[in-house]
């Protein structure tokens, strides 16, 4: 089994910044990619940013030069920056990992950020 803990949303007001965590643990030998998603109210979940194993990244259009992916191999954690932060950035974020040879993926429990206008 492999748990997924988020931690650092917030209220933050436009122009702001915060930074979530998510760290892995449990059956974890290597891990394929690990990102983050987001759900506004009434809206789909979308995908905001992944980090695969060899280092590539992608993010969606929308947070591009404005938010930021890293990652500590070690603690098998995974960081999202995020910079000039809008209201349309407002909605649950939630971290996703694809460990190393299990067919599933897995999700956190979700954090809430806020942008204020």
């Amino acid at each position: 089994q492999v748990q997924l803990v988020e931690s650092g949303g917030g209220l933050v007001q436009a122009g702001g910044s915060l930074r979530l965590s998510c760290a892995a643990s449990g059956s974890i030998f290597s891990i394929d990619f690990m990102g983050w998603y987001r759900q506004a109210p009434g809206k789909p979940r979308e995908l905001v940013a992944v980090m695969y194993s060899g280092g590539s990244t992608g993010y969606a259009d929308s947070v591009k030069g404005r938010f930021t992916i890293s990652r500590s191999n070690a603690k098998n954690t995974v960081y999202l920056q995020m910079n000039s932060l809008k209201p349309e950035d407002t909605a649950v974020y939630y971290c996703n990992c694809k460990p190393t040879g299990i067919r599933s993926d897995y999700w956190g429990q979700g954090t809430q950020v806020t942008v204020s206008s």
